[in-house]
């Protein structure tokens, strides 16, 4: 698997956004940093790339079911846990998308896309929709949020826990890293 680029709009602190990698100076890089003071969007630019793939991010991966309920707008909460609570503030409506080559050597986009009811930003958060579309002709792989999480895994060929592991070390998990033995 190799990301090809990462987009979005309205993530925790980030607008509108998109990292080509295909593109200079990052195309010819190979090893590059992400950098910048705290709240830029370091860890919400990887939570992206993660949404899109799976509907899962790093920094909630270990947020138990139970851990409560945070204020919304108006009377609407949602659960810690949930991924909803990366929408922006005051936002209608964010996505995150990335466009990678797959295990089998195709291109594809994965996309998570989340809004508020209504189109108001008022609106209770509605469920998140994704997608999965072979490029460049954007054919549609899978129809339900299951089809398109299988598809997308078996595109990486990586599940969630595996991906965060081998390809994403989330910062919370640096130390694990560092005092993990060799299996």
């Amino acid at each position: 698997m190799k990301v090809l680029a990462i987009r979005g709009r309205n993530l925790a602190s980030l607008g509108e956004f998109n990292v080509d990698f295909t593109q200079e100076p990052l195309a010819s890089a190979g090893l590059f940093a992400i950098t910048g003071a705290t709240g830029a969007g370091k860890s919400t630019l990887l939570d992206a790339l993660c949404l899109a793939l799976y509907n899962k991010t790093p920094r909630l991966a270990h947020v138990s079911n139970q851990a409560g309920n945070l204020a919304d707008v108006g009377e609407h909460t949602l659960g810690i846990h949930e991924t909803k609570n990366i929408l922006r503030r005051g936002a209608v409506d964010g996505f995150a998308e990335v466009d990678f080559v797959g295990n089998d050597g195709q291109d594809y986009r994965a996309k998570w896309s989340i809004r508020r009811a209504h189109n108001r930003s008022t609106g209770a958060v509605q469920g998140e929709v994704l997608s999965l579309h072979q490029l460049p002709d954007l054919n549609p792989i899978g129809h339900t949020k299951t089809e398109v999480l299988a598809a997308t895994g078996e595109k990486i060929g990586l599940a969630f826990s595996e991906f965060s592991r081998a390809v994403l070390l989330a910062q919370n998990e640096f130390f694990t890293f560092l005092k993990a033995d060799d299996s």
